[in-house]
Formats: structure tokens, sequence, C-alpha cells
């Protein structure tokens, strides 16, 4: 089984890493994520995370032959418009009330590399991919939204709302990967890393 490197602080990643038996290294980049003018939701995601990856293969330098190192970023699609972590609570209202009662998409860029057999120094074999969901909100009134800004989840959200947690009563419907909506595609990366000659398990 691999040595996993977890390119990311996020919490969400790291238990869903452990739900199917990972315990990564963890290794947070420094990656400027903001967006450039006119970059597509789907496009952003693909760069910050191969951005990501590329920042924590630089820190980690040569490591054995089997380590897999992974990163991700996850966004909120609005007819195009990019919904990342809302500035304050302000702007969780604001986005919580344009995903009520309609379909958004949620993109999740990830990329991977894995040492191969073979390798000297710093010889990978990588992927990158974007994993899109669909997620429909019912209507969320106004004291709904304004109590689950209060509880503070929203904050620190992509889209102001985590799927998991208290947004779930929201949820209407979802066409695609739960675990790529919460931050990490797991089954697709599972199925990823052992075609590298890296398998997670």
């Amino acid at each position: 089984m691999a040595d996993v490197i977890l390119g990311s602080g996020s919490p969400r990643r790291l238990d869903l890493l452990r739900a199917i038996g990972v315990e990564p290294r963890v290794v947070v980049p420094d990656v400027d994520e903001s967006a450039y003018v006119g970059e597509s939701p789907d496009q952003y995601v693909r760069r910050v995370a191969s951005a990501k990856l590329d920042a924590v293969m630089r820190q980690v330098g040569s490591v054995a032959v089997g380590t897999v190192v992974m990163a991700a970023d996850t966004t909120v699609d609005v007819d195009g418009e990019i919904f990342a972590k809302p500035l304050d609570a302000d702007d969780a209202r604001r986005m919580l009330r344009a995903l009520s009662g309609r379909a958004h998409f949620v993109h999740t860029g990830w990329a991977v590399a894995a040492a191969v057999p073979g390798c000297r120094g710093n010889d990978w074999e990588g992927h990158v991919e974007v994993t899109t969901a669909t997620v429909r909100f019912r209507e969320v009134s106004a004291a709904e939204i304004e109590a689950y800004v209060a509880s503070g989840e929203p904050l620190d959200r992509a889209g102001a709302y985590a799927i998991q947690g208290g947004a779930g009563a929201f949820l209407d419907r979802l066409e695609g990967s739960l675990t790529a909506v919460i931050g990490l595609p797991t089954e697709r990366i599972i199925e990823v890393c052992s075609g590298l000659g890296a398998p997670l398990r």
C-alpha cells in the first residue's frame, strides 16, 4: 500500500482519506488561489490543484518508490461564476440566496503523482482531473440562511456551505460524487492510483 502525502490543510479531505483507510502525511502548500480574469470555474480548480501538487512536490523532494502525493481544490459554479470561500457573513448570505431553489455545479480539481518503480530522484507518474457534481437546493428561507450563517460553518467553505454539515438540510438532489462535493473524489482517486502502480489499499 502506498505512502500518501496530502497537499491540503482541509480537515474534510483528511477525514475522507481516513475513511478509506489512508493515514496521510499532511503538507500544506503555499499557493495563490486567486482566479484569473476570464477563467472558468473548472479551469480554475484544475490549475490550482496542479499548482498545489507542484508546490508540495518541491517541498518534499525525493521520496520512496510508491509514494503518492495528492492535492485538490473545490469551488461552486453558479452560471459560470466562481463561488469560492465567502469574504464575510454578508457574502455568505449572498451566495446562499443565489443557491436557494436551484441547481449548481461543484467542481473539484485534483492532482496525484506517484513515485514509480525504478525512479531516480523525482521521477513521477501523474494525473490531473476535474470531477463535477450537480447539486440542487430546495427553497431556503431567509430565517434558515440567517441561522446557518450565524453557525459560522459557511465562512470557511466554498460556496458558503458544507453538504456534510448543516447545509445537508437544504439538499434537494445530488447527481455525482458526494465525496467530490465534500472535497476529494476518493472512489476515482483509488482507481487512478491503482493504475499508476501505487494502490491506496
